[in-house]
């Protein structure tokens, strides 16, 4: 029979439900590394992750030994854990022991497989949607690529689309498409790497659009279909979600950081005033009255009276505006292949600290012709007020995952059996192949 299992988690294996009413997240960001320590009460009979999840301490720190999702220096990044561990564990008054950690880099890719079943009785049965799932999975072929979501995207029974598995339909030809999302193994392995040594263990992994998604859609949201566009800081990802699923998901290594740059380039100053400037007054739609508003600007590397230039803030705004633009561009021409689901969506949700820039929301209902928001944390029991912003979708999203994760069907042994086949790694292979000539 097939049995609701979660969604595939680490190495192969299942984002199962905590363990205890306690829990960590970490979410490793570009700019900044969040723990959350959680308290589920997912057994009470919570209808959904909003009420079944309450915050019970937090901590951040800059992120260090990380850029674009990945980990570069392991020493500094165990340390920068073990610092927002540290706070968040003083605040909740707890311990924690083991994390779920988000995903943003790895080379993250999406494809779909599709399997064809004839119907052993005429009336679909679980053995039918599992000899399908079983022949979509056969073709999957991720090389040495780690499966992190793997999930069923759409049926159809004699060629008639269904959202939902048809069980108990009549119809000869079953078919299914499974989303696949992949993740270089070698990313998972040094953020691993980088928990452990913090004396933690790793209880999953999620993909940071994934997580965002969860943590930003309403139910509604989730089920019409909904794309989320998470902008962070070296990073922009996105995933697409309809009738609760995951569909697609993807990363484009360009974020916020990058406009930063601009800004420092075009105005001559430091990064960091960039950086405030970009926060307090960055705009991608002109104001009318900006040709009279002006900015001091410091000078980088220069001291004295002619050290502060004043700039009108419409040239902040030039600047500002291409770059985005062409961010969200990036990600509309990566989500085009997946046009076929693409056209279902109904709503376009903007996360990360690149969305809190005043009319992004605008400048992507231009781009993607869809109306857009810019999302904020559903999860927020416990959340201090300077987290309720969109910023803090993926922690949140993180935290809903681990609480309350996704159910879907059970992979049968075959098809997992087929993934194990082709995960195996080169040495492993060519090992075999070895074994098998001898």
């Amino acid at each position: 029979m097939l049995r609701q299992v979660p969604s595939t988690g680490v190495n192969g294996g299942e984002n199962r439900p905590p363990r205890k009413s306690v829990f960590g997240v970490i979410d490793l960001g570009s700019t900044r590394f969040t723990c959350i320590i959680v308290e589920s009460n997912a057994r009470s009979g919570a209808s959904s992750a909003e009420d079944s999840v309450r915050i019970l301490g937090f901590g951040q720190t800059l992120a260090r030994g990380a850029r674009a999702g990945a980990i570069t220096n392991v020493v500094e990044a165990e340390q920068a854990i073990r610092l927002a561990v540290d706070s968040a564990e003083r605040m909740a008054e707890r311990r924690i022991h083991e994390v779920h950690v988000n995903v943003s880099g790895g080379r993250a890719k999406s494809e779909f497989c599709t399997g064809t079943t004839t119907t052993q009785t005429g009336v679909v049965s679980p053995r039918d949607i599992e000899n399908a799932i079983s022949a979509a999975v056969s073709r999957l072929t991720v090389g040495r690529r780690h499966v992190l979501h793997l999930m069923p995207a759409a049926f159809a029974l004699d060629g008639v689309p269904n959202d939902n598995a048809p069980l108990g339909l009549h119809g000869d030809e079953l078919s299914v498409d499974m989303a696949v999302a992949t993740v270089d193994p070698a990313m998972l392995n040094n953020i691993k790497l980088a928990v452990e040594r913090a004396h933690l263990g790793v209880y999953g992994f999620t993909l940071s659009p994934y997580a965002a998604a969860r943590g930003a859609l309403s139910a509604d949201e989730k089920k019409l279909g909904a794309l989320v566009v998470d902008l962070g800081g070296h990073i922009t990802s996105y995933a697409m979600f309809r009738g609760g699923r995951l569909l697609f998901a993807g990363a484009l290594p360009v974020g916020g950081s990058h406009v930063t740059q601009d800004i420092a380039q075009g105005l001559s100053t430091t990064l960091a005033h960039a950086e405030r400037m970009k926060t307090l007054f960055g705009s991608v739609v002109p104001l009318g009255h900006e040709d009279r508003e002006f900015l001091a600007v410091p000078l980088a590397g220069e001291k004295g009276t002619d050290s502060v230039q004043q700039v009108p803030k419409h040239v902040l705004t030039s600047i500002v505006r291409p770059r985005l633009e062409e961010t969200l561009c990036m990600v509309r021409a990566a989500v085009e292949p997946h046009g076929r689901f693409l056209n279902a969506a109904t709503k376009l949700v903007l996360t990360g600290g690149g969305s809190l820039v005043h009319g992004v929301e605008v400048l992507a209902t231009e781009v993607f012709g869809l109306n857009a928001r810019v999302g904020g944390p559903r999860v927020a029991i416990g959340l201090p007020d300077h987290l309720k912003n969109a910023g803090s979708c993926v922690a949140a999203g993180l935290a809903a995952s681990a609480a309350y994760p996704d159910r879907q069907y059970a992979m049968p042994r075959e098809a997992q059996a087929a993934i194990d086949r082709a995960s195996l790694s080169y040495v492993r292979r060519v090992g075999r192949w070895l074994a098998e000539s001898l």
